[in-house]
């Protein structure tokens, strides 16, 4: 895990939120699991999961009329502040702790709400899982990483196209250097 990378996206996650900007989250979340296909390292996945969760939930407006949202968004507000300050400091569980802290979250809610942001994170972990598929990962490892199964990552791949990829085709001379540079920043 690439410590700036990680403090860069939890800021702009914190002002997405801010902004109510669910395309800001969705790209910061793929952004997050690019990175997090590379190293395969669980909470990294685990805060793409969570950042396109959140995109998701902002994204549809019904849910911002349940009494329990904004307890939740502040809760969840509260958690990437602290993740980011653990994670200066170098505390990593501290870090994790607080990463994971936003998904117990799901488990305080009630209700229709709870229902709702449950269906939310499980959609969101198997299109994470997708897209770490999609850049190499084996379907086994990647189910492992997401916490699902085999199943469910070969059916949601199956249905959007992404084992129908032509491996023989390569990106662009420009968009191959950028991806290295990226990698050794």
């Amino acid at each position: 895990m690439e410590k700036e990378h990680i403090l860069n996206v939890l800021k702009e996650v914190k002002e997405a939120l801010h902004d109510k900007d669910s395309i800001k989250l969705r790209n910061l979340s793929n952004e997050t699991i690019h990175a997090a296909s590379v190293e395969q390292e669980k909470f990294s996945i685990a805060l793409a999961v969570i950042v396109y969760s959140l995109s998701k939930i902002i994204e549809r407006t019904n849910y911002q009329k349940y009494p329990a949202w904004k307890a939740f968004l502040k809760k969840s507000l509260v958690n990437l502040e602290k993740a980011s300050r653990f994670l200066e400091k170098d505390n990593i569980n501290k870090f994790k702790e607080s990463i994971m802290e936003i998904e117990k979250l799901i488990n305080s809610l009630t209700g229709n709400f709870k229902t709702h942001v449950q269906q939310v994170f499980e959609k969101a972990k198997i299109n994470k899982a997708s897209r770490i598929y999609e850049h190499g990962v084996s379907m086994e490892r990647t189910a492992e990483l997401l916490g699902i199964t085999i199943f469910e990552l070969a059916e949601y791949a199956g249905k959007t196209g992404i084992s129908d990829i032509d491996l023989s085709m390569t990106l662009p001379v420009e968009k191959r250097i950028k991806y290295v540079a990226d990698i050794f920043k």
